[in-house]
């Protein structure tokens, strides 16, 4: 059990993490236990990046690829549906990225295990919407990335 936690939020917050996943699942089109997110927040915006756990998964590493083309677009669009379906409410920083979504560009790219979605913006209003949105993705998520990269 995690230290400062009771029992019965223990219990709360794995409940919590298993909606979680049972959403991500749908809204993403993949197992999130046989996946990795990280998320990276940079000067200039972040990425998101997601990739299989096991190597030989190809089902689930054309899934993310599919789904971060697909997220790409719907957020350069000012769509969040996804997010908000995983999370069962509208993340941080996503009202200011659809104002602000002429200023912001979501670039998808393959990694070996999956893909990312880079998020850039010259803004500084949208790079602090952009890094509002990562940091609850590490939050929710669990992922313990680091808050900050290079380029």
């Amino acid at each position: 059990m995690p230290p400062g936690m009771t029992h019965e939020q223990h219990l709360a917050q794995m409940q919590r993490d298993a909606d979680l996943d049972k959403r991500g699942a749908i809204a993403m089109g993949f197992d999130q236990d046989k996946v990795a997110h990280h998320f990276k927040l940079t000067a200039e915006g972040g990425a998101i990046q997601v990739g299989v756990r096991d190597a030989s998964d190809d089902v689930n590493r054309r899934a993310i690829r599919t789904h971060l083309q697909a997220i790409a677009v719907a957020f350069a669009d000012g769509r969040f549906d996804a997010p908000v379906l995983t999370h069962a409410q509208e993340p941080p920083g996503v009202p200011a990225l659809q104002r602000l979504k002429s200023t912001v560009t979501y670039t998808f790219g393959e990694t070996p295990d999956g893909g990312f979605v880079r998020i850039v913006s010259m803004n500084a209003d949208a790079v602090e919407a952009i890094h509002e949105f990562l940091r609850f993705q590490i939050t929710e998520h669990h992922t313990g990335d680091p808050l900050t990269i290079g380029k």
